[in-house]
């Protein structure tokens, strides 16, 4: 037998490792989805169209699967175990050009279309990969699709001879490079028996407290692996999870008001989620806040200075400009366009700037919410500068072009069952002369004084908020504190309850006279016309001059009459 060569052993070495290598990345099933989108996408280029009829110019199949475990509890015990897994399909058959094509700026339409007026094909995935069955789903979808986009491509050409020509000359679809990104099949971390006994501990702590009527535990995790294809070349496969904990309770004041608090925790990486010991602790902070909040007086409406803690600082922007600025709602008539034709302009005070970075992975040692790599477009994701020294410089954009912007910056976002359009990820309010925060409290008194007002408030946190940003009604938004405090003149704090923020969004931000050098991150989701996404805002301290807060409904509901037979306090 002729010995082999030190050569010849490495070549054969290294080819037996490439084939092996080969087989393994064929046993990913999420290739197997994509061998049948690219399949079926080369098909539908050059096969759909109908002669003398409207042609299409672009493809793309987005899929998606979803798994999840959620857990339940209530004072000590699973109410709820939830292991859902589905996988779902979504298409866009373009017709006409990029220039021209079927879609119009008379709302938020979403181009995707999956039914004709006389048949509605599902587009739920098959969980076993399966070539033919992913391929019959995507033809029946890009089928209904061309068909609908077509006679909306012709309608709208019809439709063209009543109005008048729009003077605004821009492309419908931003034309982009192909990219190519094969993340790693990452692992779902979540055991159900160890999860629930922590559920079932952590819901315990509220058993202690008979002034609580009700409680609720969550301890979920999500997988979304994502498979994007388009005609221009783009594929993509990724990965992402979630772990989250929301805790929440609920009590009754004497006088009836029902008063709620919460805790939200989420990670996108299960190593650095909190212990079990930090969990307990935030949960018993929970139910202190609460109790404290029951004795608090009924707040009355005010206007005065105000300091917003991070959290409440990031929802106010997120609502107020961030909205405003998502680059779909310049194109759409039926939007207010806040700052359509504003760029270049001054739009917020001077020392404050606004960036917009889906890459960012962490801060301040935190998992971000809004990170990813690329958008539900296949546009990889990027850092926008929105505002810097308070001059708008830019918009959040999709594919769809905005005057003056050709082009998608990654910003391209969709909830499971939606279609993309721009949205915001992990926003980053940044300021400049900033100060520390004990000088900011020293700031708000000097301006209550300076006011004549018998004391300034402390937004500490916020549950959450909301924005109308359409051309009917207010421009206005709205948030609903968790804990607000009055601050005299002597430095004295006062927890008050039964309060709401409201007010315009422009004249409200443009009160800011000073923030912090401290930072603090908010993780949540947000919901918009594409569904919910996760996002996150960076936010430091900010004292407003002037911030006008309103009285919440009130319900005069007399609390239980017996006290809970689960109490081990019986009253």
């Amino acid at each position: 037998m002729k010995k082999l060569s030190s050569i010849t052993f490495i070549v054969c070495t290294l080819m037996l490792s490439q084939a092996l290598a080969g087989k393994e990345k064929l046993q990913d099933p999420r290739l197997i989805y994509l061998q049948a989108m690219r399949e079926e996408l080369t098909r539908t280029m050059k096969e759909l169209s109908f002669k003398d009829f409207p042609q299409i110019y672009f493809t793309s199949y987005l899929v998606r699967f979803v798994e999840t475990y959620e857990i339940g509890a209530r004072f000590g015990n699973i109410y709820s175990i939830k292991n859902e897994k589905f996988g779902l399909a979504d298409v866009d058959v373009r017709v006409g050009t990029y220039e021209y094509d079927h879609t119009s700026d008379k709302g938020l339409d979403w181009e995707f279309s999956w039914s004709s007026p006389t048949y509605k094909t599902s587009n739920m995935l098959p969980l076993e990969p399966d070539v033919n069955a992913v391929r019959n789903i995507l033809w029946l979808l890009s089928d209904s699709a061309y068909k609908a986009n077509a006679a909306a491509y012709l309608k709208k050409k019809g439709k063209a001879i009543y109005e008048v020509e729009e003077k605004e000359k821009k492309d419908c679809f931003s034309r982009e490079e192909k990219s190519s990104f094969f993340g790693e099949n990452k692992k779902l971390v979540f055991d159900i028996k160890r999860n629930s006994e922590i559920a079932k501990r952590l819901s315990a702590l509220f058993i202690d407290y008979p002034e609580i009527i009700d409680s609720d535990i969550k301890l979920q995790a999500e997988k979304i692996t994502t498979i994007f294809i388009n005609s221009e070349g783009t594929e993509i496969i990724m990965d992402k999870t979630y772990y989250s904990f929301v805790a929440s309770a609920y009590l009754r004041a004497d006088d009836g008001m029902l008063l709620t608090n919460d805790k939200s925790f989420y990670s996108t990486q299960p190593d650095k989620f909190l212990s079990e010991e930090e969990l307990a602790r935030q949960v018993k902070n929970l139910i202190n806040e609460l109790i404290e909040l029951k004795n608090a007086p009924l707040f009355e409406p005010y206007t005065g200075p105000a300091i917003l803690e991070p959290e409440a600082t990031g929802v106010l922007f997120h609502e107020a400009i961030g909205h405003r600025l998502e680059g779909d709602r310049m194109n759409d008539q039926s939007e207010g366009q806040t700052f359509k034709d504003k760029i270049g302009q001054v739009i917020l005070p001077r020392f404050i700037s606004i960036y917009d970075d889906p890459t960012l992975k962490e801060f301040a040692g935190l998992t971000l919410n809004g990170y990813y790599e690329f958008d539900e477009q296949g546009i990889k994701a990027q850092k926008v500068t929105l505002v810097e020294k308070g001059v708008l410089k830019n918009y959040l954009m999709s594919r769809k072009p905005v005057k003056g912007f050709n082009k998608s910056n990654g910003h391209g976002r969709a909830g499971i069952y939606k279609q993309p359009m721009s949205r915001m990820a992990t926003t980053y309010i940044k300021a400049e002369e900033a100060v520390s925060y004990t000088e900011l409290k020293k700031m708000l008194i000097e301006e209550v004084k300076k006011q004549g007002k018998p004391y300034g408030l402390i937004i500490k946190n916020i549950k959450g908020g909301s924005t109308n940003t359409s051309s009917f009604g207010y421009q206005a938004f709205d948030g609903v504190p968790r804990s607000v405090y009055r601050v005299y003149p002597d430095g004295r704090e006062e927890l008050v309850r039964g309060v709401e923020l409201v007010g315009t969004p422009l004249i409200t931000i443009n009160k800011i006279i000073k923030a912090s050098n401290e930072y603090g991150v908010f993780n949540g989701y947000c919901g918009a016309e594409s569904g919910f996404v996760p996002v996150s805002t960076i936010a430091p301290h900010v004292l407003i001059s002037e911030v006008e807060l309103q009285s919440t409904e009130k319900f005069k509901e007399r609390p239980p009459i017996l006290p809970s037979p689960w109490s081990r306090k019986r009253q």
